[in-house]
Parts: C-alpha cells; structure tokens; sequence
C-alpha cells in the first residue's frame, strides 16, 4: 500500500477507470451475477438488447423500471465520495466509467467519461427529446410525440459513444498513473483503455476483488474492497 499511495502522491495525470465492482459496495447487484435479481445471465444479456427494444417492449420496460428503481434506492458509497474530492484537489485529472448508475456525479464528480451512457436518463427513440429516468418509476415510457422512452445506455447491438470514447482515449494517452477500480476489464474496447495507458508509459493499478486479464501487465494488484483501499490512500495523501 506503501508504494500505491507514492504513486498517487507523485501522479501528474491520474486517471480512474471505474467499473462494475465499485457499484456493487453501494449495494447495486453486478449485472452479469449469475445468482442475482430476477433474470438469468442469459435473459439479461438479451433484455439489454436492441431487439429487445424492437421485439419484446413489454419485457424491456419492465427490465429497465427495475434497475431504474435500483439506482434510485441507493447512493454512492464513501469511495465515490473521495474520488469527487480527490478531483476537487486536483490530484484526480479523468474518471472513465463502464457504469451506469451516476452515482460518481452525484458524489460530486465533473469529469466524467460514461462508456456505456446512463440510467439517469431516458430519451425518445423518435424525436430523441430527452427526460430524467423518474419517468419509468412513474410508469410512462411514451414521448409527447408518441414515440417510446427508452433509458439512455448503450444497449447490446450499438456504438459506444464518441465523445465518450475520444475523452476516455486522450485521458489514457496523458495519463501517468491509471487506477483500475472494480472492472474485470473482460468487456471490450472499454477494456482497451488500461491497456493503452499501460502501453503509453503509466503506471497501470488494478484493485479488484477477483483476479482480472489484465493484472500481468499491471504494476500493483490488489484484490481487496474498493472503498476500503481507497480511504486507506486518502488518509495518506
């Protein structure tokens, strides 16, 4: 911990890449758990398709009101909350996010790259008229022009985002020191940006619980709680 916490003391350009285990200590179930909520892995994958969207409406809503409600009923953990202020001191130049949950901007965070969009949002499939995601929770997924609301996430079958994409790409470029929080880094091209950062000359840092692709490359793994390895650093900063 010694050596990680002089890393971030002496980083130029620290980038964070967040993913799916750092929602999970906010309670948030990881969407490809086998054993959790009402869909299989399987059924989820397909729920969060676009053919979903186009053939199964019914059960994508329902799908989505579901995890839309989820987000709502929590808030970030402390993690979050030091990553916000770690920005604020200006130790923290990027995060990049595979989530969508928002809690990161709701701890306090502006910069902040969304591979995969939001649940914070919904927007009409017509006329692109965006709303804030309450709409599911109140049951309406129809647009005033007609068309359906659907939650503003990068569904199975689409492109990332490019403006996403291009800030998360720049940030790997220049960073220093790259901090991997929570990602089995499996899900590609988001897996492509610590492996950039890497290749351009950071420090690549991997805190995760389980093992990931990526930890023989990295200079420090450590397979422990997020929020735990973070406070850890940030009483030492």
């Amino acid at each position: 911990m010694v050596s990680l916490v002089k890393l971030i003391k002496s980083a130029n350009h620290l980038v964070v890449f967040t993913g799916a285990g750092m929602s999970t200590e906010s309670g948030l179930p990881d969407f490809r758990s086998a054993n959790r909520g009402l869909w299989t892995t399987e059924q989820k994958q397909y729920l969060s398709s676009t053919n979903a969207l186009n053939n199964h409406l019914q059960e994508f809503t329902d799908f989505y009101r579901k995890r839309v409600q989820g987000i709502h009923d929590l808030k970030p953990h402390k993690g979050h909350e030091i990553l916000a202020e770690w920005e604020r001191k200006g130790y923290l130049k990027q995060i990049i996010t595979q989530n969508v949950d928002g809690f990161h901007q709701e701890a306090g965070s502006e910069k902040v790259a969304e591979l995969h969009g939001t649940l914070k949002k919904v927007h009409c499939e017509t006329c692109g008229r965006s709303y804030l995601s309450e709409e599911y929770l109140h049951d309406n997924y129809t647009c005033g022009c007609g068309g359906v609301l659907r939650p503003s996430i990068i569904l199975f079958g689409e492109m990332l985002p490019e403006q996403p994409f291009l800030t998360a790409e720049e940030a790997a470029i220049k960073s220093d020191v790259f901090l991997v929080l929570g990602s089995s880094l499996s899900v590609s091209p988001a897996n492509q940006f610590p492996l950039l950062a890497s290749e351009t000359g950071a420090k690549l840092i991997i805190v995760n619980k389980e093992p990931t692709e990526m930890d023989r490359i990295a200079d420090i793994v450590i397979h422990e709680p997020i929020g735990n390895v973070l406070e850890e650093i940030n009483s030492k900063l």
